[in-house]
């Protein structure tokens, strides 16, 4: 008995050892390959200028290079590689996506008007006069002046204050313009770039970077989807009010278990119908994938979430992914809290049935407005009982006042709650109150598994 006991012990430590998370790796390569461009100006500049031109150009070859390495990592991050997707979580892929634009884009205006400046300088022309030359005696030049202007205007409705108000189908769309503006400012880096046109092996090696991302971008945007839904042939099989404005839809296919899917993921979802199939939303799985269904529970708090009510049965399904990081994978210890707010106990729901553990090692707090908003609360109790875990929830006070997380609380519920792992999924406030409460705990940062889905 003992022996099977120890057995068991190493089987249940070996599924919840964490995997190793790729994100100092993947930056490390980032860098290294922004190093590699840098060294590649540097062996094609035999003098570092000495008057005020030679500096004006070569600080724009410099930005100009470190531009084109920048924009393929944007494209890279646009193209829901799995490495990203599911070894960072989408949530840091997209904000990677987010400052490598700004990066970009930053590099791209500098290499324009170093550039230019540079040559106005050294030809002792106007800048205005110098731009017109460059953009009609270069080679290549017109495309990447229209490249540019895309680039800039997808920079531009990327803003903070611009994005926010605007739907976010037009925004999608308008984003799209990226690959027409990476297209179309390639040629002229070939054709006018000083590190290039006589260096073979430079050319080739900037072909291969593009022609590899734009495989991958064409695979997991284009390809894998389609394959995916090829394969499983998703359906919606019926539509179930769980709480006032909360439904979860099922999701019948074939073949789901070949999904790969785990419990704390997502997909992006495109029904098939009038007024949603031209959108696609993330929404999490709430129950541990089946090999005939698949089920998510939406909230109602846009257009989008809440036309899923009026979905019927029959209504064709198309979906990417899965994606996330937030599963158990992520877990080090036995011992588990799960915070959950509002529509963020869908994947922890999941987690909770699933995530390895005696009695006594999950705990799940969930966070909502009003008891009525306890969506599949009679589901938590069932697994709760059958797994002789603790279920607690917090609810605003009859007169409105609302329970704050905090480091006290945590402790007193579970007095040696730095020993635990903790995934978190709620609104941003939250999000960031019960972060801040787990640190002052002492629960280590890398111990704190959240994802967000506000993209």
């Amino acid at each position: 008995m003992i022996q099977s006991g120890r057995a068991a012990r190493r089987q249940t430590m070996r599924a919840i050892r964490p995997r190793r998370n790729p994100a100092v790796m993947l930056l490390g390569l980032a860098w290294a390959g922004a190093a590699a461009v840098l060294w590649l100006w540097w062996q094609n500049t035999a003098v570092v200028g000495m008057n005020t031109a030679e500096w004006l150009i070569g600080a724009g070859r410099i930005t100009g290079l470190l531009g084109g390495y920048m924009i393929a990592l944007v494209v890279l991050q646009m193209a829901r590689v799995p490495a990203l997707e599911r070894g960072v979580g989408s949530d840091r892929a997209t904000r990677w996506h987010a400052m490598s634009g700004r990066y970009a884009i930053s590099l791209v205006i500098a290499h324009v008007v170093l550039t230019v400046w540079g040559y106005a300088v050294q030809a002792r022309t106007g800048v205005v006069e110098q731009t017109v030359t460059v953009v009609l005696d270069f080679p290549e030049m017109i495309k990447a002046a229209i490249g540019t202007t895309l680039l800039l205007v997808v920079g531009f409705v990327s803003a903070g204050a611009i994005r926010r108000r605007m739907h976010y189908e037009t925004w999608y769309y308008l984003h799209l313009l990226t690959y027409a503006a990476v297209y179309l400012t390639f040629w002229h880096q070939l054709a006018t770039g000083a590190e290039f046109v006589a260096n073979p092996t430079a050319r080739t090696v900037w072909y291969v970077l593009y022609a590899a991302v734009g495989a991958l971008l064409v695979w997991y945007r284009v390809l894998a989807p389609v394959r995916l839904n090829l394969r499983h042939r998703m359906r919606v099989e019926s539509v179930v009010d769980e709480a006032p404005g909360v439904v979860s839809v099922l999701i019948s296919g074939r073949r789901l278990h070949r999904l790969g899917a785990q419990a704390g993921q997502f997909f992006r979802w495109r029904f098939l119908t009038k007024g949603l199939r031209w959108s696609a939303n993330p929404y999490s799985l709430s129950a541990p994938p089946r090999p005939d269904l698949l089920r998510i529970t939406v909230k109602a708090v846009g257009k989008h979430s809440t036309a899923l009510s009026e979905l019927q049965p029959g209504t064709r399904v198309w979906a990417e992914g899965p994606y996330g990081a937030m599963t158990a994978g992520r877990r080090s210890r036995n011992k588990v809290l799960l915070i959950a707010g509002g529509a963020g106990i869908t994947p922890l729901r999941a987690l909770f049935e699933t995530l390895p553990g005696g009695p006594g090692d999950l705990t799940l707090l969930y966070r909502a407005g009003k008891t009525q908003d306890l969506a599949l609360w009679s589901e938590l109790r069932e697994i709760a009982d059958a797994r002789s875990a603790r279920l607690m929830y917090a609810v605003n006070g009859p007169d409105g006042a609302r329970p704050e997380i905090t480091t006290e609380r945590l402790t007193q519920v579970l007095p040696d709650i730095d020993q635990h792992d903790v995934y978190l999924c709620g609104p941003p406030g939250l999000a960031e109150e019960s972060y801040n409460a787990l640190r002052a705990a002492g629960v280590p940062s890398r111990r704190i598994h959240h994802e967000s889905f506000e993209m």
